[in-house]
């Protein structure tokens, strides 16, 4: 049974990776709200950058839910 906790413990380490996943999104569109409002004329050339980043964050949240996905059935 110890090592089913174990394994419970580790997933749950692992799935953090969600929490920042979620904070890194949030900071992605925040910040580029921000700047859109600040200068609507440079908006058009940075959504580019917003969806990378976005993409990025996305990742390493679906990274992260995999690898403990992994830890509990694999």
């Amino acid at each position: 049974m110890e090592t089913e906790a174990a394994r419970m413990i580790g997933a749950g380490i692992a799935a953090t990776a969600l929490i920042g996943a979620g904070v890194g999104i949030g900071l992605v569109f925040g910040n580029f709200l921000a700047g859109a409002l600040r200068n609507p004329a440079a908006a058009a050339s940075q959504t580019t950058n917003m969806y990378i980043g976005f993409a990025l964050c996305e990742a390493t949240g679906l990274f992260g839910f995999v690898v403990s996905m992994i830890i509990l059935f694999g």
